[in-house]
């Protein structure tokens, strides 16, 4: 890895949770990873696709953003998904200068 510069090496022991529900219509299966890395923000990453993403509660109230970031067919899904990680992601303090 000479040719590049190193930015961070870090190991870290963090909390895994993983949540598998099912809806109406959709099954949800995700990993997430609370780290202090990131603002805070946990790694949300889903198990069927393997899309992930660093998520707080404020990108949770976007319903729009998640449909994108997790490909999903519709809004319906987007919005039972923000009501979920609403539930699950913490509420984030401003972070100033981690990096």
């Amino acid at each position: 890895m000479e040719q590049y510069e190193s930015l961070y090496d870090l190991s870290e022991s963090a909390q895994v949770r993983f949540i598998g529900v099912v809806s109406e219509h959709t099954r949800y299966d995700f990993g997430i990873v609370y780290t202090s890395r990131f603002f805070g923000k946990p790694l949300v990453v889903c198990m069927q696709t393997g899309q992930s993403a660093l998520l707080g509660s404020d990108d949770a109230h976007t319903p729009g953003t998640l449909q994108r970031v997790f490909r999903l067919t519709n809004e319906n899904q987007a919005v039972e998904l923000s009501k979920m990680l609403l539930e699950l992601l913490p509420a984030l303090p401003m972070v100033e200068n981690q990096y």
